[in-house]
C-alpha cells in the first residue's frame, strides 16, 4: 500500500510539473463532392513546416493502399505509392525520403466529406516540437483532377484555445486547425 501511495504522488507531481504540455491539436480536412463523369478519391498529405520551410512534422497521408489480388487471379496493376510524387509540394519537403507505408501516418484515401485528425503533444508527431512559429500544410492531388494545397500558420504550444481555418476551391473544401492548450 506505501509503494501505491508514493507512485501516485510521484505521478501526481509529473503532470503538474513545468514545462509538461497537455496541447492538443485537431485538424479537419474536408473533402467536397466534385460533379464529374470519372471521379477518383484525391491523395491527401498533411505536415508542419517550420519557418524555414523545413518539415517538423509529418502528420498523415492518404493514398491508394495496395491490395493483393484474390486468389488464382492476375496480379492487380501498378502500385499506389507510383503517384505519391504527385503531391508535390509534400514530396519535395519530405515524402520521398518515406518508405510506404508508415505506421501511424499512411491509410488508405478518403471518401467525400469531413475527416478529423487528433494529435497531442506527447505523443508522436507533436512529441519533439519545439515551441515556436509553424506552418500547417495541407495538399490534396486527384487523377484526372486538379491539385491544391492550403497552409495555415500558428504558434506551438497554443496559449490559449484558438481555431484557424482556410477553405479550398477545388479539391480542398474547408480546412480547420484547432489547437488546445
Amino acid at each position: 500500500m506505501k509503494d501505491f501511495r508514493f507512485l501516485s504522488m510521484a505521478l501526481g507531481l509529473a503532470m503538474t510539473a513545468p514545462g509538461v504540455s497537455a496541447a492538443e491539436l485537431a485538424l479537419s480536412i474536408e473533402l467536397p463532392r466534385i460533379d464529374v463523369a470519372e471521379y477518383h478519391r484525391p491523395y491527401v498529405a498533411a505536415w508542419i513546416e517550420r519557418e524555414d520551410r523545413s518539415v517538423a512534422a509529418q502528420l498523415s497521408v492518404w493514398y491508394q493502399l495496395d491490395r493483393p489480388a484474390p486468389s488464382g487471379a492476375a496480379p492487380r496493376g501498378e502500385s499506389g505509392t507510383k503517384w505519391l510524387p504527385d503531391l508535390r509540394q509534400w514530396w519535395r519537403r519530405g515524402g520521398r525520403d518515406l518508405a510506404m507505408p508508415v505506421d501511424g501516418l499512411s491509410s488508405a484515401t478518403r471518401p467525400v466529406g469531413t475527416h478529423v485528425l487528433r494529435f497531442d503533444a506527447g505523443s508522436r508527431p507533436l512529441a519533439g516540437l519545439e515551441d515556436g512559429r509553424y506552418r500547417l500544410v495541407v495538399e490534396a492531388a486527384r487523377e484526372e483532377g486538379g491539385r491544391e494545397q492550403l497552409p495555415i500558420a500558428f504558434d506551438w504550444p497554443p496559449a490559449a484555445g484558438q481555431t484557424l481555418d482556410a477553405r479550398g476551391r477545388s479539391e480542398l473544401g474547408a480546412v480547420q486547425l484547432q489547437l488546445t492548450p
